[in-house]
């Protein structure tokens, strides 16, 4: 008895990709940022003029390149836009309208936020806040310290660079005398100002921390340690930069201001930073010997 072979062809549905919905965005995104505009443009006047938060201008070029990286797994996930989401656009609003009476920039720079997470509440849910979650995480990175915590943290800071200073220098031979954060060398006084604390380089390293975490490695665990750990390296970074200011400008007092200070700065920066990776280096390498030897006994 002959087989007779079906013809038809497959009939199963085959699902289109789901498209970027760049109207949508693009619409929603204007309506934010016209909102949010007087906020938005004075915050990024401040990373022009304000060293400290320089690094303000990478932060959101950073976290779209992430989220552009993702990109196919955004448009996998499931959409139900939680409603809620309108009320926490409402917080947003309103804090940011108490920010302007009390003109805390803070409060208003951070009601946009979450005015912007409210709105992803609204068009995608929590799945996709959640898929969002890390890119979200690091814009606050992009807005300046609260003045009040600003102060809290900047003095403790300038004591500690000139008592290891001080500390240091003595040790070397070179003669010191040290007034709160002041240090008077023999050839000059020098001032370890709210701008030598090391808070800029606190800042910088702790977001790099992060984004360097995210590229090269994925474990999250990993994350936080290298956050956690920067702390202590910028923090020691600078006490050496202040240590090594005083005894060059023993040699020469031109090398403790202007562009040669400045110089200082970037190269003590750039040692943190290779200080952070040999450091991520030695974890892994712990993590992988620890996972070896767990393997071997199991």
């Amino acid at each position: 008895m002959a087989t007779v072979v079906s013809s038809i062809p497959d009939q199963t549905p085959v699902a289109k990709p789901r498209e970027i919905p760049w109207v949508s965005l693009a619409w929603f995104s204007v309506l934010l940022i016209v909102a949010y505009f007087p906020v938005l443009k004075h915050l990024v006047g401040q990373w022009s003029t304000d060293e400290d938060v320089g690094h303000g201008f990478f932060v959101p070029l950073v976290a779209g390149y992430i989220v552009w990286q993702r990109r196919e797994a955004l448009m996998a996930v499931e959409y139900k836009p939680a409603w809620w989401g309108l009320g926490v656009m409402l917080w947003g609003a309103i804090q940011g309208y108490l920010g302007t009476l009390g003109a805390e920039l803070f409060l208003q720079r951070t009601a946009f936020l979450i005015s912007l997470v409210g709105l992803l509440l609204v068009m995608g849910g929590t799945r996709l806040v959640k898929s969002l979650a890390f890119p979200l995480l690091l814009l606050p990175f992009m807005i300046p310290i609260p003045a009040v915590i600003y102060n809290q943290i900047t003095f403790p800071l300038q004591i500690f660079a000139s008592r290891v200073a001080e500390t240091v220098l003595g040790w070397i031979g070179i003669p010191v005398l040290r007034d709160g954060n002041i240090l008077e060398l023999a050839s000059q006084k020098l001032s370890v100002a709210e701008a030598c604390s090391g808070i800029r380089s606190l800042l910088s390293l702790t977001f790099l921390s992060l984004v360097y975490s995210y590229f090269f490695d994925r474990k999250l665990w990993m994350r936080w340690v290298l956050l956690i750990c920067t702390i202590p390296i910028a923090i020691l970074a600078n006490a050496g930069r202040v240590t090594i200011t005083g005894i060059l400008s023993e040699y020469n007092t031109e090398l403790a201001h202007g562009f040669f200070h400045s110089l200082e700065g970037w190269i003590i920066f750039i040692i943190a930073l290779v200080m952070m990776v040999a450091l991520h280096g030695v974890i892994n390498r712990i993590y992988g010997w620890t996972t070896a030897k767990e393997a071997r006994s199991a």
